[in-house]
């Protein structure tokens, strides 16, 4: 279970059960298949991720994993940090996902027709400034900067994300120690999540 409130009274999805059951239900009324990845529910099209239904403690979410490839003609989709494929719902009254219920059927549609039609998103493989603390660390010990340099292309930007999203250097520095020991082993950020 991700969440240490999963299955209490503290837990974060009993606030939004209500919308949470409608958006299940819109999904499952799309043909859409229901498994459970990454301790969520994921809706599935001929084996292609379509959208999930998960909740964050100041709302419910309805996100789609091609969501940079639908129109948005509603203009209700948003980013969710630097993620650069999906886009998201919020939701904080079951009044929104009524009004927007034609809307979402629409958008589900038109994600099954882009599994269909076999359409990718294109990355931004730009490469990210590395955080002043990253390079300091860096400049401290030279294993740890072979380490991190030999790492994928997409574990080394996960990690800067992770350490640039830090607004105060003690905090980003504090990140950089934490993840030490993962990255010297070639560990990525979010390997655990795998397993």
């Amino acid at each position: 279970m991700r969440c240490k409130y999963g299955a209490t009274p503290q837990c974060k999805v009993l606030r939004w059960t209500e919308i949470l059951e409608h958006l299940r239900q819109i999904a499952l009324e799309s043909d859409l298949k229901e498994e459970i990845k990454w301790g969520v529910p994921v809706y599935t099209y001929k084996e292609k991720n379509i959208l999930t239904v998960s909740a964050l403690k100041d709302c419910a979410l309805l996100g789609f994993f091609k969501g940079a490839l639908l129109k948005d003609e509603a203009g209700i989709l948003e980013q969710q940090g630097n993620i650069q494929s999906s886009r998201i719902i919020r939701f904080q009254q079951l009044e929104k996902v009524e009004r927007l219920n034609e809307f979402i059927r629409a958008y589900i549609v038109e994600a099954k027709a882009i599994e269909d039609a076999g359409k990718k998103v294109e990355f931004n493989k730009e490469s990210l400034p590395i955080p002043e603390e990253l390079e300091t660390a860096f400049d401290q010990d030279e294993t740890f900067r072979t380490a991190f340099f030999a790492l994928t292309p997409g574990r080394q930007r996960a990690y800067i994300i992770h350490f640039s999203q830090a607004k105060q250097s003690a905090t980003r520095h504090n990140r950089i120690e934490a993840n030490k020991a993962q990255i010297l082993e070639g560990v990525g950020l979010h390997d655990h999540y795998k397993k």
